[in-house]
Order: structure tokens, then sequence, then C-alpha cells
């Protein structure tokens, strides 16, 4: 391959040798890979195969061939989808999209229309905004695919859908299924040997999770909005389970694994031994994991966990190492999209650093949106960043049928700067930013109305001892924080998602000077905090915050961490050049939880997502302080009970400074 000489620029240059973020002169050959005329007419389907695993649990599972008239003889590469919510749900909202009209009249129809400006809830407008970004195409069982001579298959993961089994959230052993699928499917007539694993969601994860086991026949991954360590992301964050999640999607799953397999008796398939089997399995194991969410909430005390919580927060189970994609294991190339407040948000660029693979082969959008559609509103326009699904098949083109559309070219990392515009970069974090200490002090900021309004200096001028206080509360049910662990449908209230002016009044705010040039903040956080606590347990949150010369304060990322849960896995953990830690990584263990001595000063490092933003002249940079963060995250019963809901006190203390490091473009002036 003859790479294009592109000299390095400014910040937002893409580096030498790859496209700008909208693709450059390639991206009207990946557009007319997809919107021009196709290989194949006709879509024709094989419904409710069963096929029988090692350990003899039937999974099912579709294929779509493509053909004219009849499927094609000729064998072609294939794209998997493990899917979680029942592939007979998926493949009907799929088939809506083949509907005339929908792609090229409804969806941009629908893409024009949004809330009327002034009216608060603009934040509708946004999400309507990417209808024509292709997501719903990239995210879909996409039987355009076909048309374009892939074969594709999608798969019942085992205890979901009509697949047999136990549900094993994300298991050892769905690899191991995912595994012997792929074997069963390069062994069929119309297979050429090779595939792509694709998905959305969960089943981006289950993509991620079937190519770390390195599967030969694995030539490509395309993951949408997914997870590459669900502990980090939501399962229990700094001690803090994600609650408004956890509390919802197994049931969702659960309540979808006893759908009847209809398109078996539409093809043809239905077995009734095999059907009485699945019925057995759903009946002996109907709430998966609901147990552990109750038992987390209920048990006063260790002594009264089950085997099954304990697994959760014992780093060595096996349910705990299933719940991490190890994406130094995949050679596959592999394209990532997501966005800063994604429910899966915090490991996206952490996924990406760690894929051992060069920047031609791996792919990461990040945009500034939510699990509802990842911030590409505009994608295909003028500029912008090409349409989502005209990317992903361009990608499975290049590497599964070798066709040189350059794709391999195009920025490998495409981000979207929260108070600024979509560009490239060569690395994340951006090496123009680099950690600094912004030191909290007590000195009135005149900027917030707060439960204290201090300051946020590059100094520290903390004079005297002074403990500031903090307590639970619900304001946080209006905020960023919010929109992001319900997906960003009450992003829609702009006066919670888009100003933190509401929650602040029951936290503590720290707030800089303004800025005198753009600054761009890139990469992970770290709050170094002096902490008194009355009980022997307290949970933690803080936030960054973008605010305004009129004033509204724009939450760029959180972080939250159990006090118990304190302990730091150095070995894991990244620090700046003079020390501080850049971005923690928590054990999590049960084993090491370590209750505090209350009135005792303890110091918490706490680590807040990376993230990309910029700050223009005139803007501030603040820190929030909170004692709760509900419903996007609550810790488990038995350190509530050690918390009592109790106050919480921040010290400030001038021989124990508390400090936030930040990584900045330049000096935010004094």
């Amino acid at each position: 391959m003859v790479l294009t000489a592109t000299a390095p620029s400014a910040v937002g240059a893409p580096p030498p040798g790859f496209t700008d973020i909208d693709g450059g002169a390639h991206a009207a050959a990946w557009n007319a890979a997809v919107d021009g005329p196709q290989s194949y007419p006709d879509v024709f389907p094989d419904l409710a195969i069963p096929v029988t695993m090692s350990d003899g649990t039937v999974l099912k599972l579709d294929v779509q061939r493509p053909g004219n008239g009849s499927p094609t003889g000729e064998k072609l590469p294939t794209i998997i989808e493990f899917e979680t919510y029942s592939k007979i749900a998926v493949n009907l909202a799929s088939a809506m999209l083949q509907i005339p009209g929908v792609d090229e009249v409804l969806l941009p129809a629908l893409a024009s229309v949004g809330a009327p400006p002034g009216s608060g809830l603009e934040g509708l407008t946004d999400l309507s905004r990417q209808l024509d970004s292709g997501i719903l195409q990239a995210a879909a069982h996409n039987f355009d695919l076909v048309r374009g001579g892939y074969n594709l298959v999608h798969v019942d993961i085992r205890g979901t859908g009509t697949s047999e089994g136990k549900w094993q959230l994300f298991g050892d052993k769905e690899r191991e299924d995912a595994a012997e699928v792929i074997d069963w499917i390069t062994s069929q007539p119309w297979s050429d040997g090779t595939v792509a694993v694709k998905g959305t969601s969960a089943t981006g994860i289950a993509a991620l999770r079937a190519a770390d086991r390195g599967h030969p026949a694995i030539k490509a991954v395309f993951s949408l909005i997914s997870s590459g360590d669900l502990i980090d992301d939501i399962v229990i964050p700094g001690g803090g389970v994600g609650f408004g999640f956890a509390a919802v999607w197994p049931m969702a799953v659960n309540l979808a694994k006893f759908a009847p397999d209809v398109e078996a008796i539409i093809a043809g398939r239905f077995d009734p031994a095999q059907q009485r089997k699945w019925l057995e399995d759903r009946v002996a194991d109907p709430l998966t994991f609901m147990d552990v969410v109750a038992n987390a909430f209920t048990a006063m005390d260790t002594g009264q966990l089950t085997p099954k919580t304990r697994d959760l927060i014992d780093p060595d189970s096996d349910l705990r190492k299933g719940l991490k994609a190890n994406p130094e294991q995949i050679t596959a190339p592999t394209f990532l999209v997501s966005a800063w407040w994604d429910i899966f948000g915090s490991t996206p660029t952490e996924t990406y650093n760690a894929l051992a693979l060069p920047g031609t082969q791996k792919k990461l959008i990040m945009g500034e949106g939510f699990h509802a559609g990842a911030g590409v509103a505009g994608f295909g326009k003028p500029g912008m960043p090409p349409r989502l699904d005209a990317l992903q098949r361009a990608w499975f083109d290049k590497w599964l049928k070798g066709i040189d559309n350059h794709v391999d070219e195009y920025s490998p990392l495409t981000l979207k700067q929260q108070g600024g515009q979509w560009s490239s970069a060569p690395s994340y974090p951006r090496a123009e930013s680099t950690p600094q200490r912004m030191y909290l002090d007590d000195r009135r900021s005149g900027t917030a109305n707060s439960r204290y309004d201090g300051s946020l200096a590059a100094t520290a001028h903390q004079q005297t001892v002074a403990d500031l206080t903090v307590t639970p509360g619900l304001l946080s049910l209006c905020s960023r924080d919010t929109s992001r662990i319900w997906a960003g449908i009450p992003s829609i209230i702009m006066a919670c998602d888009q100003d933190s002016r509401i929650w602040e009044q029951s936290g503590l705010t720290f707030t800089s000077n303004p800025v005198t040039e753009p600054t761009v903040l890139s990469g992970p956080i770290n709050a170094h905090l002096n902490t008194v606590l009355d009980r022997p347990d307290g949970y933690w949150v803080v936030t960054v915050n973008d605010v305004s010369p009129d004033g509204r304060s724009r939450e760029l990322s959180s972080g939250q961490l159990l006090a118990s849960l304190r302990q730091i896995d150095d070995a894991q953990s990244t620090r700046a050049p003079n020390g501080d830690y850049t971005n923690p990584e928590y054990y999590l263990d049960l084993a090491r939880r370590e209750p505090v001595t209350p009135g005792q000063p303890v110091t918490l490092d706490i680590g807040i997502d990376p993230t990309e933003a910029v700050l223009q002249p005139g803007h501030r940079l603040r820190i929030d302080i909170y004692a709760s963060n509900l419903p996007k995250g609550l810790p488990p019963m038995l350190a509530l009970a050690d918390s009592g809901l109790a106050p919480q006190h921040l010290r400030l203390d001038p021989a124990q400074p508390s400090w936030v490091n930040v990584p900045l473009s330049v000096a935010i002036p004094e």
C-alpha cells in the first residue's frame, strides 16, 4: 500500500499517511459501494438452523445468503452477529429498513425534525439528527450487506432468544460457543472460510470477545457502542454499581429470552423435543443475574453475600474475567465507534490503545453522544465523517474481499471535542495536552450557587484548614450522569443535560479563572482529595465542567469512588512524570475492602473518565464534588449501611492539599 504524504500540523490534523475525518477523495467510493448497484438483487433466508455445541446445547441461528432467483453457488465471506436480545425481534426491526422509501425519504425527513429553538427540549434534536447518519443501518442486521456479496449469520447466544442453555452473561462459555459457531460456518459449502464479527451494544461486546481468542477465520471486527471492560464501564466502577442500568438491562434480556421460536415454525424446523429442552432451560433459570442485583442491595454485611455476588467482586473469578475483553489478543483489523457519554464510554480509548495493531488496522470514532446514537449527527455531510454504514461496508470490503478502497488510510482516531469540533488525532491522549495540577481552595470564585463556591488554580492558595461538607441527595437525577446511564433519553431536557447548576446546589464547586485561548483537555483525569468521614465508609463523586461566560456549567466527565475500595493496583495504573496518578485503577476486591476510621483524614485518588474537550476563551474549568450520583451509581447495601448516608467532608489543608490532575494544552491563567 502506498500512503499519501500528509505533513503534521496543528491539533486536529491527521497523522502522516492518513486522510482527514471526511475520508478525502476515497469517501465517494465508500458511499458508492453502499448506494450504487449491488452484486446480487435477492436475499434468501434460511431460518432457525439448529447447531449443536460440544456440550450438547443447541444454539439457533439464521443465515441470509445472496443470489439472483436462487442462492448463489459462489463461496462468499460471512458476517456474524451474536445476539443477546433475540434475533427474531432484531430481524423484524431490520426488515423495516428494507421498506422502500425508509432509507431515502423517511429517515432524512425525521432527521430534519427537532424541538423548537428555545423550548428547552433541543436535546431531542441532537437525537433525531442522527437518523440519516447511517447508524441504524450499521447497527441493524443489514440485509444490504447480503446484496453486496456477503453471507449474514445471526446467532442467539446461549441461554437467550431461541437458543438452549443458561445465559452466561459474557462468560467464557460464550467465547467457546463463538469459536464453534465460526468453525461450523467455515465448514459450510457457501463459506469461503473467512468471517467478520459485528455488533452493537451487547452484540458489539460479544464481537470483541469472540475476536479476542484470535480465531484465524476472523478477518475483521466492527463494534458499535460496546464495552471492553464492563466492570469499569458500568458494573461497579469505583465501587458504585451502575444502578440505573443493572436494574433494567438484565431484566430486558430475561424477558426477551421467553419469546417463542416462531421462525422455527415458519421454516418447518419446529422440533417439539428441542423446544421442550429450551423451555426447561428457561424455567430453570428465569431471571439470570437478577439474584445478584437483589443480593447486592439487600445484604447488610459480607456474610450475607451469595457466592455469585462474591464472584462479581473477586478479580480472579471466571465471572469477573468474563466481563472484560482482551483487546491485546485481537489480531483482526478492528473498527470501534463509541461516545464520551455512552453507557460504555469509560473504556473505548483504553480498548483502542490496547489493540496491538497498526493505525491502518484499527480505528476509533468517539462522538459527543450517548448510547442512543453516539452523537454522530451530520455524518455523511460535507466536512464530516462518512456515514457509518459506508465506513462499515468499506471495512468489510477491505479486509474480507481484499478490495483496495483505502479505508485503511482513514483517520485512526476521529474525536468530537466537547465544546469544539470533530477532528483527527494521531494518538490518545493528545501529546499537546500534558498533566497539570489544579489546586482546590476556599477562596470564593463568585461564579456558582453551590454548597460552597471555591476556587481552582495552578498554585496552592489555601491558607488555613477548612472542612467543607457535602451530603447525599437526589438532585443528581437532573444531570448529564443521568442522561448517560439511561442511554441519552433524558438528554432532551436541556436544563439538566446541558447545565449542572441544579445539581450543583447540593455539591461543592471549585472554579478557575477564564482561559484566554482555546485550551484542549485530552485524556484521563484524577482528583486527589483529602477527605474526612463521620462513618466507616463514604461515596465520592467528582465531575469536570466547562463554565461558559453566561454561567452555564456543562459537565465534561465524571468519576466516583467508594472510600473503602480505594486501594489502587499500581501495575494497571498510569502516572504523570511527577508521580501523580493520571488514571488510577482500583482492585475492586472485597478481600481488600478497607473501611476508614471516622474523623481521620484519608487521601483518595478518584479516577475521572477520559475525555476530549476544548475550553473556549472566556470559559472556566470547574470541579464539582458530591456525595451521590443516583441513578448512575449506587454503592452496595453493605457500604451504604456503613456510610449511614452521613455528611462527608472535604478537608482543605495547606499541609495536605487537594488537587486535580488535568491534561491541558496550555496553563490556565491565575
